[in-house]
């Protein structure tokens, strides 16, 4: 089984590691900044589209590349600024999580990801069974 598709949007670029804290009540209390709440939201509206029939229950293989737009960088190029793909990478499977792609994020046993800068920017996904 895989699943394979890419979602035309300008990426989102808050990440996962933008969680706040609070302390009530002698306890700290994480949540999202309303920067992180809108990336949920947006990552989940596009990715409910293509949430596969079965969920994967078995290890798998997830290649990512993020595209963004290209600005005054060339089709293709490689972006090296941030935000870091381990953190895009945390809340696009949480989100992938949340919709029921698979039973569990830790069952991707194998990730590819990278990030450009495109003319068509957007996020393609593969997910396979390993």
């Amino acid at each position: 089984m895989a699943t394979v598709f890419f979602m035309a949007m300008n990426p989102p670029t808050c990440t996962y590691q933008e969680k706040q804290v609070q302390v009530q009540n002698d306890k700290p209390v994480f949540y999202d900044p309303p920067g992180v709440k809108a990336a949920r939201i947006k990552l989940c509206a596009y990715l409910a589209k293509h949430r596969p029939v079965k969920r994967y229950e078995q290890g798998v293989r997830l290649v990512v590349k993020w595209c963004f737009p290209r600005g005054r960088h060339a089709d293709g190029e490689y972006r090296i600024t941030k935000p870091d793909t381990d953190n895009l990478q945390k809340l696009l499977k949480d989100c992938m999580t949340d919709l029921g792609f698979w039973k569990d994020d830790a069952l991707v046993a194998s990730e590819i990801v990278e990030k450009f800068w495109a003319e068509i920017p957007g996020i393609y996904i593969r997910i396979e069974e390993l």
